[in-house]
Parts: structure tokens; C-alpha cells; sequence
């Protein structure tokens, strides 16, 4: 009797603690799981060329690796913390004061120690630059990449990307307020317009890299132009990779009524080549070359792929087209 008295109490001993066990158990997990969640940011999923990303509903430190994307922030009332640079290694002229406090990052291939030093809270690009580093990119911090090569048949894949922008960081309505200007100044530089180029055709040529080429109607500068009523070339109308290469043999391909010419690399390349093909008597048979119709620009602004840049060839439309007799 008293044998199985003791293995009683002793059950009901072991009963008791292991209940104890358990409550005081779950209740540590609950508060860690709380606790956890406290410490988690609350953020949105949005969708990107690599799929999909959890990113922070409002983002204090973003850090940007293409030039696009620095003037979509600022556009949007954002500063990037860091950003890579121009082709001529600083900031676009274009966004004047505003890029004053943000880090500098090497263009080609960003340190990934860089970044991680900047401590974003998010990271935006293109695909076709970063992909090859997403997975670095995404333990520093909620990475979007936009695929912009993917979308580049896009009449408005500039567009198209603002607007990815805005969603990632969630400024759609200062998005809305962007576009709201933007049509209202092509609308207004439509009425200066009138009728005059209604038969006329508008040229756009760079010289870079040791070629001549255009953007054709399906890229930022295509689609501004459009957007104003003016037309282009016929070569320059659309081509799945968005550009057309020229030569020597076939630069009337070049040719428009206006024609507008920027040049990278100063003296050692689009400069360069540039200046030689002026000086050659094939220039001088280009209808724009003959009717003084053919203006210099400059190249950042012009291949810019944002609002901000649309502003500034706005402004160049109205000064050569508007205001030039």
C-alpha cells in the first residue's frame, strides 16, 4: 500500500511540473514570437525582376545603382543616401542641388562594403546591371530590380519604371502630382508648337563609343518627342533594341529636317569623331547641316530616363523650336 502511494504522489508530482513546464514554455515562446514581430519593420511585397521583396512601407535610407533611378527618387522627394555616378564620374548637372549629401558609389561594379557601410533600408537598379549580385545585394538590406531590358520595347518604359519606383517606395500619389506637371508643360509646349513641324521630321543623333547612332521612337528621348506631336525619321521609328546604328555610308539615315547631336566621351571619342565628320564633305549634305538646323544638347540630360531630365529637353524644345526663328 504504501509502495503504491508513493508512486502516486510521485506521478502527480511529475504531472504538475511538466504542466508547469509546458505553460512556462509557451509562454517564453509566445513572447519571443511577439517580441520578434515587434522587431520586424513592417514593410510591403512588391514584385521585381527577380521576383518578389518585402520592402519597408516607408524607407529612410535608399541606396540607388543606376543613374535612372537617382532621378526617380528625387523626383519622388527622396534623397538616396548613395548612388553611383555619371559616365563623366559625378552627379547629373541637371538635378543641380540636389544631390549634395549623397555617397558617391564606383559605377562599373558598386563595393559591395559600400553599400553595407551606408546601412540602406532598401536598394534599387536594373536587373541587366545586378543580378549577378542580387543575392549580396539582398542580405544588406530588401533589394528591387527593375528589368529594364526586358521592358525596353516599351514606347513609355521609362515610364513604366517611375511608376515601379513610386509603387517600391510607396509615393504613388507624388508619383501622380509628377505626371500631372509633366503633361501640363508637353501640352502647353504643344499649343507654342502650333503647326509648323506638322511635315517636318526631328533627328536625334549620338556620337559615343566609336559609332553613330540614334534612340529610336520606343526610348525615353522617342517617346518626349512623341508625346510633344513631333515626328521622327522613318529609320528612326521602332526597333526592338530601342537604338539603330549609322555610318559614314548610310548617315543619311541620320537626317531630319532638325536634327539634335550629343557626343560622349570629349576629345578621345564621340568628340572626336564628331568633330572629324564635320569636317567632311558628307556633313555638309545633311538637309539639317544645309538649313542651320542642327543643335548640340547635352547628352546626360537627353539619355536621362526620368521626369526631371523630360523637364530639362522640354526646356530645350521650347529654346530651339519655339524660340528659334
Amino acid at each position: 500500500m504504501k509502495i503504491f502511494l508513493h508512486r502516486l504522489t510521485y506521478l502527480v508530482f511529475l504531472g504538475v511540473l511538466t504542466c508547469l513546464l509546458v505553460s512556462a514554455c509557451s509562454k517564453n515562446v509566445n513572447q519571443s514570437a511577439t517580441s520578434s514581430k515587434q522587431l520586424l519593420p513592417e514593410c510591403r511585397v512588391v514584385q521585381h525582376g527577380m521576383g518578389e521583396t518585402c520592402v519597408p512601407n516607408n524607407p529612410q535610407r535608399l541606396v540607388v545603382l543606376d543613374e535612372a533611378s537617382l532621378g526617380n527618387a528625387i523626383a519622388l522627394g527622396i534623397q538616396p543616401v548613395g548612388s553611383t555616378l555619371q559616365h563623366d564620374n559625378k552627379f547629373p548637372a541637371y538635378l543641380k542641388d540636389k544631390t549634395t549629401d549623397i555617397k558617391p558609389l564606383r559605377n562599373a561594379q558598386p563595393s559591395i562594403e559600400g553599400i553595407t557601410l551606408l546601412q540602406p533600408d532598401i536598394i534599387i537598379s536594373w536587373k541587366n546591371r545586378h543580378e549577378s549580385i542580387y543575392s549580396q545585394l539582398s542580405n544588406i538590406a530588401p533589394t528591387a530590380l527593375y528589368d529594364w531590358l526586358g521592358n525596353n520595347i516599351k514606347q513609355d518604359n521609362w515610364k513604366e519604371y517611375f511608376n515601379f519606383m513610386a509603387e517600391v517606395l510607396n509615393r504613388k500619389e507624388i508619383g501622380q502630382q509628377v505626371w500631372q506637371h509633366y503633361n501640363q508643360r508637353i501640352e502647353q509646349l504643344k499649343m507654342a508648337l502650333g503647326d509648323r513641324y506638322k511635315n517636318k521630321t526631328i533627328s536625334f543623333v549620338i556620337f559615343c563609343c566609336g559609332g553613330i547612332y540614334s534612340e529610336t521612337e520606343n526610348s525615353f528621348i522617342g517617346d518626349v518627342l512623341r508625346d510633344a506631336g513631333l515626328q521622327r525619321p522613318e529609320s528612326q521609328g521602332f526597333n526592338p533594341k530601342g537604338a539603330i546604328n549609322f555610318s559614314e555610308e548610310t548617315l543619311e539615315m541620320a537626317d531630319g529636317d532638325v536634327m539634335f547631336v550629343v557626343a560622349h566621351g570629349g576629345n578621345e571619342t564621340g568628340e572626336r569623331d564628331l568633330s572629324i565628320l564635320q569636317k567632311k564633305p558628307l556633313w555638309q549634305t545633311l538637309k539639317a547641316v544645309q538649313q542651320n538646323r542642327v543643335y548640340y544638347v547635352d547628352p546626360i540630360i537627353w539619355r536621362a530616363r526620368t521626369p526631371l531630365a523630360a523637364e530639362a529637353v522640354i526646356d530645350d524644345l521650347y529654346k530651339y523650336l519655339v524660340n528659334t526663328p
